[in-house]
């Protein structure tokens, strides 16, 4: 975090990029997996169930339940007749942030979703940016607070500040005055930004450079966009002792830099990336964690999980050690980012850069085509 003092006057998060959307909250966990074959899997063993059984396996809640009537996602295909009779397939999974640093899987399917956020759905696409801001963490944590995604977030508690309103990356979420500056705000946003989500702004140019090029380095790797970064030669992590199909342990070394889990190892590793947190847990431990399999209920859905651990999420391991690691060497630039000449919000009020207007906190109208509401009724809202 930059060095500022914390009675400057800086400007909030909330009016820099005001419209927010509170996290997709989904009621039950099954239909979200690491995995497409597990979520298609459990799809069909809950329509291979009936009546009350069907009703069990569902997890129902006050918000949901198989007789729930909710419409489609936006631009998703799924069914829209009342689970308790659905017969049809799978809709397709999507890729989501399910945690912080963890990209898996979700049905988007309305009807398994307690408060699924059409709005957010609604400017889901290759264009959009989600900021997610994280979980408080521990005063001594050194953890990102905010996080930048590509995909669709469901990291809970914090609010998810889409970058643009509207679908194809027009109208940016940003205070009118900044407009100009829209990728630049967000990537010093980034790096800039303090407990509380006050962002402190800049007039020096110098500064204002080294902070926007410093961010886009945290937002390309937080984003990626299919693009895999690399650490230098020597220090790339590898597998030197193949993962077992049925993981059991891990344990870190951290003297030899090495993630073993059961038989197999990987590493280098370094003490930083093993250390990294987000909303005060630490990633790697909580991503092996989830897909190693906790204790679960026999009979649930969730229960069905891959019988052998995948090569793709070694894969992923690798890539996501790598992530972190690179991060973490960015961590001591940010610290030392010591923001002067300041900008005060209330010399944004004064320039009418704030306040924002009261419609830029409310979701754009954004609907120029029909949405398939229950029972393939069709509404335009």
């Amino acid at each position: 975090m930059p060095s500022v003092p914390y009675d400057d006057d800086a400007p909030l998060l909330a009016d820099l990029m005001p419209w927010s959307v509170a996290p997709p909250r989904l009621g039950r966990g099954w239909p979200t997996a690491p995995d497409t074959a597990s979520l298609k899997a459990r799809w069909d063993a809950l329509l291979k169930a009936e009546g009350p059984d069907r009703e069990a396996l569902f997890e129902p809640t006050r918000s949901r339940t198989p007789h729930s009537a909710v419409g489609q996602l936006p631009g998703r295909q799924s069914g829209t007749e009342k689970l308790a009779r659905a017969t049809g397939p799978c809709a397709e999974p999507v890729r989501v942030l399910r945690a912080p640093f963890d990209e898996q899987w979700l049905i988007p399917d309305h009807r398994l979703i307690d408060a699924a956020r059409p709005e957010l759905w609604r400017v889901a696409d290759e264009r959009q940016v989600f900021v997610v801001e994280t979980a408080p963490s521990p005063p001594d944590s050194a953890g990102p607070l905010l996080l930048a995604s590509p995909l669709l977030p469901l990291v809970r508690p914090g609010r998810i500040r889409p970058l643009y309103r509207r679908p194809g990356g027009t109208e940016p979420n940003l205070a009118p005055g900044l407009l100009a500056h829209l990728i630049d705000v967000l990537a010093w946003t980034l790096v800039a930004v303090r407990p509380g989500l006050s962002v402190p702004l800049t007039a020096d140019p110098e500064l204002w450079s080294r902070g926007v090029e410093l961010g886009h380095r945290v937002l390309w790797l937080m984003r990626r966009n299919g693009d895999r970064p690399k650490l230098p030669g020597g220090r790339r992590p590898y597998v030197r002792a193949p993962l077992p199909s049925r993981p059991v342990t891990v344990h870190y070394d951290r003297a030899e830099e090495t993630l073993q889990v059961d038989d197999g190892r990987i590493s280098p590793v370094p003490p930083e990336a093993w250390d990294f947190e987000a909303g005060g847990v630490r990633v790697l431990e909580e991503w092996l964690a989830v897909r190693m399999g906790g204790a679960v209920e026999p009979g649930t859905l969730e229960a069905i999980r891959p019988a052998t651990w995948p090569q793709t999420w070694t894969s992923e391991l690798l890539e996501l050690v790598t992530v972190l690691a690179l991060l973490a060497e960015l961590r001591p630039q940010q610290e030392e980012l010591t923001v002067t000449d300041t900008i005060t919000a209330t010399e944004l009020r004064a320039a009418r850069v704030l306040p924002v207007p009261d419609g830029s906190r409310r979701p754009a109208s954004v609907l120029d085509h029909h949405e398939e509401g229950p029972e393939g009724q069709f509404t335009l809202i």
